[in-house]
């Protein structure tokens, strides 16, 4: 596979990974190696990033969207998140409750989906 897609599946910024690793294909036994025994690199960019968008969301508890909206286009240090989880800007605030918001209203779909499953197969349709 390509360097991108192994970057993005290991939760890495391409970018800041070695040239050795950019450079060229991962195979699958070479992405499992990675997984299972994280060289210190790899252990190193987890820690401390930069961080791809979809990890800065997902640490921040927002949506790339929301990343978006906020100006947020460069990939960030554990450090800056945290920076950011301590000062709480309006922004964060906003976009923290509209992502409760989507978990809050998948979880009710989910829900309403589960039981009108349950309903039909009660009634053997």
């Amino acid at each position: 596979m390509k360097a991108a897609t192994a970057a993005k599946k290991l939760g890495v910024l391409l970018s800041a990974t070695p040239p050795e690793f950019q450079e060229g294909p991962v195979t699958r036994e070479e992405l499992n190696a990675l997984q299972s025994d994280p060289p210190e690199w790899l252990a190193e960019l987890r820690r401390t990033g930069p961080h791809p968008r979809q990890e800065v969301a997902r640490k921040l508890g927002v949506s790339t969207s929301g990343l978006a909206r906020a100006g947020i286009t460069d990939p960030l240090t554990t450090a800056d998140i945290k920076t950011l989880l301590t000062e709480m800007p309006q922004w964060l605030v906003t976009e923290r409750a509209r992502q409760a918001e989507v978990h809050k209203e998948n979880a009710r779909i989910k829900a309403q989906d589960a039981a009108k499953r349950d309903a039909a197969k009660r009634t053997g349709a």
